[in-house]
């Protein structure tokens, strides 16, 4: 450490710190990361799921698909069967059981608040449906 002596009519000492072996050390803790780093193994592992493999079949082409419309008062139809709450929730797991597929497309009128449509593929899950397809253009519609 270093110090400066002022004129003897001061007679005070100003302390100055000398930065050149903070300077070293910085520099020499540089080169050695820059010396160590592209040394380093740069590797992780990953552990991911195993794949199991299910073997889709093909609906039978005799067999028509579910699809549950909603009405504008709430009333579910089923391939054009119209049913109660009820009635669609004894129903519908009868009809899977009969299916090879437990496929429900879900159609909706307009005028149908979100929360019935929600509602009403809760019910379907709950009555066995496995996968739950919203319907966009009517099933059997052609073309853009």
């Amino acid at each position: 450490m270093a110090m400066q002596v002022k004129a003897p009519h001061g007679k005070s000492a100003a302390p100055t710190i000398n930065v050149t072996p903070l300077v070293d050390v910085v520099l020499v803790l540089l080169i050695i990361f820059m010396v160590v780093t592209p040394l380093l193994d740069r590797k992780f592992w990953v552990h991911t799921p195993k794949q199991e493999k299910v073997e889709v079949t093909q609906p039978d082409e005799n067999e028509a698909p579910l699809v549950l419309r909603i009405g504008a008062g709430g009333e579910f139809e089923i391939n054009g069967v119209t049913l109660t709450k009820e009635e669609f929730l004894q129903r519908l797991p009868r009809m899977f059981a009969a299916r090879s597929d437990h496929v429900l497309f879900v159609s909706a009128v307009d005028a149908v608040p979100y929360q019935h449509v929600v509602e009403a593929m809760d019910l379907a899950r709950e009555a066995g449906a496995v996968t739950i397809a919203p319907l966009t253009k009517p099933l059997g519609a052609e073309g853009s």
